[in-house]
Order: structure tokens, then C-alpha cells, then sequence
């Protein structure tokens, strides 16, 4: 029997290469059993010891490019968020356009008063129909290997018990829900903490089953940092225009005029996000990795 070699994850510890969990990854990205099972043996074969986390998406990511470049583009949904930045402010607003998506109205950077003191809030968002009005604080990472901690979570606690604890008759906006929403994973203090606590979480594996990329999935929102037929100058353009998310580019074509695309490059594009938006909801009946 082969032993499998250790690899190195994003965060520098290490652990052995689970040709299962790859595969596991591909099906979430919508690659059909037999296409993730092949691609899972291609890549078994040529990994060495102490190759990278990173080396090995970026073989499994331009084999199931070959394949179809929506389904790479979603493969790619979690390095694409990390793109995002430098600065929060895009991801910020990629979250708030989640969540319009998704039947909420939302203003950015919303200064809420609370008991002691007034805070500004990364966004507020109020869904009338089913009665809840939330505010969220956002934390932005660009690094694959950061984890949201504790000292965040009890952070973000003490601002959101500061809110809630103003009297509801001064308070300038209705609220019943705070949310701590992150691009990367939480550490396992912050989640014992937070359901413990009564934080709320959206991260990229959390909640099992309403993670932010199960989230994003169901409701077809994804980054423009994710389109494989654009390169990264071209995504920083856009970012920089304020065009955030793919399907944005459906509904105005015009918001690639500034990158000077070649009519067929344009069509090979448009192509690629008809395809990301047709995908069906990720199967999440299977692990999160």
C-alpha cells in the first residue's frame, strides 16, 4: 500500500494528502463524479512531499478549467474572494450585494446608536417581510492562512451588546440580529464562543449547510475575481469601477468597455458567467473543504 505524503496547508502546519477530500472539492464545485474521480488520480500521482496547499488547487484548477471554465470559476470562489482586496471595502460591498440577492435592502457604513456610545457598522440590512433588521461587521482577510479568532468574536460581542442595550424608543433604526461575516474560516475558540454567546457567524465553512459559499451558490453571486477569461489587471479595473460581482455583467455589457475587450473575448466572457449562473446549488450533503 502507497503512503500518501504530507503537504503543507495555507496556514504552514501540515497533514497527509487525502486524495478524498480533493475530490470532495471538485463535486462541491459542480465537476460530475467521474471528472473529480479522474482529476483527483491525475494530481495523486505527481504530488511530492511538502508540496503546498496552493500548488495542488492550482493543478486541480487548470485540469477542471480544460473541462469547462464555469465550473473552474467556482472552484476558484474562495481565492477569488481573497482577490478581493487589498482594502474591505470591495468585499464589503460583494457581501452587501449578497445579500440584496437575496431579498434584503442594505446601506453601507451606518453609524447605529447603542447605550454608551454611537458605532458604525460595516452594513445594516432590514428585510420587512420577514420582520428582521440586521447589522453586520465584516472582517477581511487576504491572507488564505488567517482564521477569524476569539478576540474578535468578543470584540464584535461587546459592540453589538453596547447597541442592543439602548433603549429602542432612541435608537435611530429598528434591530433584532448581529452578524460577524468573514472571507476565510473562524478558529475553533471563536465558534465555541459564538454558540455559546449567541454571536452569529457567516464564514467560508460556517455554517455547515449556510456558509458563505453555500449562500453564494444558492443565490448565484459570485465575484468578478472568480471569471477565468479575465486576468487580474482586468478584475482590478473592474473592482476599481465598482463592478463587484459577475452577474453584473450580464445585465450591462457595458461595464466591460473600460477593459477593451476584443468582441470575442467579450463573448467567451459572457459565456463563461452564463454558464457560472446556470450551475446548480453546490451539493451540500457532502463535506465542506
Amino acid at each position: 500500500m502507497t503512503t500518501l505524503p504530507a503537504i503543507v496547508k495555507a496556514d504552514g502546519t501540515k497533514e497527509i494528502f487525502d486524495p478524498a477530500r480533493l475530490e470532495v472539492s471538485l463535486r462541491r464545485a459542480g465537476a460530475g463524479e467521474h471528472t473529480a474521480r479522474r482529476i483527483a488520480e491525475m494530481i495523486t500521482g505527481t504530488v511530492v512531499p511538502d508540496a503546498t496547499s496552493k500548488e495542488i488547487y492550482a493543478r486541480a484548477f487548470a485540469l477542471l478549467r480544460r473541462t469547462a471554465r464555469p465550473l473552474a470559476a467556482r472552484y476558484a470562489l474562495r481565492r477569488a474572494l481573497l482577490e478581493l482586496g487589498p482594502s474591505g471595502h470591495p468585499f464589503e460591498d460583494f457581501i452587501s450585494h449578497l445579500y440584496r440577492a437575496e431579498g434584503w435592502q442594505v446601506e453601507t457604513r451606518k453609524i447605529i446608536r447603542g447605550k454608551c456610545v454611537s458605532h458604525e457598522v460595516d452594513f445594516y440590512a432590514s428585510h420587512k417581510e420577514q420582520n428582521e433588521f440586521l447589522a453586520a461587521e465584516l472582517k477581511y482577510h487576504n491572507d488564505p492562512g488567517y482564521k477569524t479568532d476569539l478576540k474578535v468574536a468578543l470584540y464584535v460581542k461587546s459592540r453589538f451588546d453596547d447597541i442592543f442595550a439602548c433603549d429602542p424608543s432612541v435608537r435611530t433604526c429598528p434591530l433584532n440580529r448581529g452578524i460577524l461575516v468573514t472571507n476565510t474560516k473562524f478558529t475553533s475558540e471563536a465558534i465555541a464562543y459564538a454558540e455559546c454567546s449567541g454571536v452569529e457567524l457567516l464564514g467560508w465553512g460556517y455554517p455547515v449547510n449556510d456558509s458563505l459559499f453555500a449562500r453564494m451558490s444558492r443565490a448565484a453571486v459570485y465575484p468578478v475575481t472568480a471569471l477565468t477569461g479575465l486576468s487580474r489587471a482586468e478584475k482590478r479595473l473592474l473592482i476599481e469601477r465598482g463592478i463587484i460581482a459577475a452577474d453584473e455583467l450580464l445585465r450591462d455589457r457595458r461595464a466591460l468597455d473600460p477593459i477593451h475587450l476584443s468582441s470575442g473575448r467579450v463573448g467567451e466572457l459572457l459565456a463563461e458567467i452564463d454558464g457560472l449562473l446556470a450551475l446548480s446549488p453546490a451539493p451540500y450533503d457532502i463535506v465542506s473543504v
